[in-house]
């Protein structure tokens, strides 16, 4: 039986980008939604989570490969350059409030659901 799919809200539309059997709990995969890195994750408890995946201390696409957890009860990825955390379900750092370019410190965040297979 197929597995369920994970879908990603861009301008109003669902899409299809993987299926949930690719997301290893605690893990992130990076998807490419209409040209935007996105990296996605799904928590120990089945959340599921998905954020840019530019990181804007360091200008690299690299917060799939962050490490997941918590501080407190929100759910973060901390990025694998610098370490600061992101708050998964709104984007924002919560170590500094401004990037190096003076910009705020805060990731894109896109809607996100599980859904069944399409049928075929």
């Amino acid at each position: 039986m197929p597995a369920d799919e994970i879908q990603l809200a861009h301008r109003g539309t669902w899409h299809t980008v993987c299926h949930c059997d690719d997301l290893l709990p605690g893990r992130g995969v990076a998807v490419l939604l209409h040209g935007e890195q996105v990296a996605l994750f799904r928590d120990r408890a089945g959340g599921l989570y998905a954020v840019q995946n530019r990181d804007p201390f360091s200008d690299a696409h690299v917060l799939s490969r962050g490490i997941t957890g918590s501080r407190g009860d929100i759910p973060v990825v901390f990025s694998p350059m610098y370490k600061q955390a992101f708050d998964l379900r709104t984007g924002a750092c919560l170590d500094e409030e401004s990037a190096p370019d003076g910009t705020p410190a805060r990731l894109l965040v896109w809607p996100v659901r599980l859904a069944p297979p399409a049928s075929r």
